[in-house]
């Protein structure tokens, strides 16, 4: 009997391969085999970007900017940012025109000492936040206090005249058309 060779050809399925090989700028590979903790951090960078300006950073896990808080009281803008674990030396309150600035640094090391092993950690960040202040506002009575891992800044502002009339409302009557 004569000896035959049967080679198997791939049949030719463009809108499969298509559907396997798709690719999107969101996902930056092949829609299979795309981890979903890798895709996660991703989006979380990409929003990182977005609302900071920086992407996560790998020492510290993330970007980090105080939260602060700015309210009005007695004829002064209250401005107070949470500071924790800095000291009054890591962080500067300044004026740059009409826009208040707060930066400084964050310095955080950690050690563990158990039997058998040294664990030590450290990280380092900057950070920097600004407000843009009201007209009016007095400059030169500006005042800062830090306390606790609290940061108070306290704006006088100058008395804003309105020219403000209140004007009656009146109960119209229907007219007949």
């Amino acid at each position: 009997m004569a000896e035959v060779t049967v080679v198997k050809q791939p049949k030719d399925r463009p809108e499969i391969d298509r559907f396997f090989k798709f690719e999107t700028p969101i996902l930056r590979g092949s829609l299979f085999g795309v981890n979903p903790f890798t895709l996660m951090r991703q989006f979380t960078d990409d929003m990182d970007r977005v609302f900071t300006g920086a992407p996560r950073t790998a020492d510290t896990g993330s970007v980090w900017a105080p939260a602060i808080e700015v309210k009005e009281k007695a004829g002064k803008l209250l401005v107070t940012a949470e500071l924790p674990g800095l000291k009054k030396e890591d962080v500067k309150v300044r004026l740059e025109g009409d826009t208040l600035v707060v930066e400084g640094e964050r310095r955080q090391e950690k050690e563990e000492k158990t039997e058998g092993f040294f664990h030590s950690e450290r990280s380092y960040g900057k950070f920097f936040r600004s407000l843009l202040l009201p007209e009016g506002t007095k400059a030169d009575l500006i005042a800062a206090q830090f306390n606790n891992g609290v940061l108070e800044v306290t704006v006088p502002l100058a008395e804003v005249k309105t020219n403000t009339k209140e004007i009656p409302v009146q109960e119209g009557s229907k007219k007949a058309a």
